[in-house]
């Protein structure tokens, strides 16, 4: 059921700053359910699903993992990331998505989890399942959500990059906004203009491979300017 939730997830648009739809179709599968959940002004959603029998005692429990995915695509590719369903493949162990982004990150979380809310076979004390948007550029999804919601203290944020490792803990996430005094003189001359352009670097994940010192292109530039 997972996979099958994680299909229909792609055929949905979710590109970060897009996430209604996706927001309106879970909320939906909560509707159906009878499940207690809430949407909000952000397009956040919560579910709640109250303990199976025998385990009411137990301390709530929430799940979190974000809506919104990296909208990329092949340059040749004609796909508008506002309309178009994802095309996932199989190929091997692997699911891939044809001449774009899958959208794994993170709509496996989401997946996930509507599998656990749909299946009553399982034993499980109270949950509740947020799924944020706007992960990917600012955290406005997080930051607007209002916390007072949430009943449980504990929370398993499925957002990992290793299938099988636990992270306990978090780096935060500072943004500094900051002016620089200039002085301007008028200057009269000629002048030749110069481009310097960064290319063919490694690239990475910010969260993934910070500490292998790879070279970033706009820093490089920075530091030529």
């Amino acid at each position: 059921k997972v996979f099958a939730f994680f299909e229909k997830i792609c055929s949905i648009p979710h590109g970060s700053g897009n996430c209604a739809a996706l927001s309106a179709f879970i909320a939906d599968f909560a509707k159906q359910r009878r499940l207690d959940f809430a949407v909000d002004a952000e397009q956040n959603v919560l579910i709640r699903k109250p303990a199976s029998p025998g385990y009411e005692k137990y301390e709530t429990l929430i799940l979190q993992g974000h809506l919104d995915m990296v909208c990329e695509k092949d340059p040749e590719l004609e796909f508008d990331f506002a309309k178009d369903a994802i095309q996932p493949y199989i190929d091997g162990d692997d699911i891939k998505a044809r001449g774009t982004s899958l959208g794994g990150d993170n709509g496996i979380a989401i997946a996930m989890m509507l599998a656990i809310l749909d299946d009553d076979t399982l034993h499980h004390p109270q949950l509740e399942m947020l799924m944020t948007v706007d992960e990917e550029t600012s955290m406005d999804g997080a930051f607007g959500f209002d916390c007072a919601q949430l009943r449980g203290h504990r929370l398993i944020n499925l957002d990992s990059e290793e299938e099988g490792i636990f992270c306990v803990g978090c780096a935060g996430g500072v943004r500094n906004t900051f002016e620089l005094p200039i002085e301007r003189e008028e200057k009269h001359g000629t002048y030749v203009p110069v481009e310097v352009s960064f290319g063919k670097l490694q690239g990475g994940h910010s969260g993934a491979d910070i500490h292998l010192e790879r070279g970033n292109a706009i820093k490089l530039l920075g530091r030529i300017l």
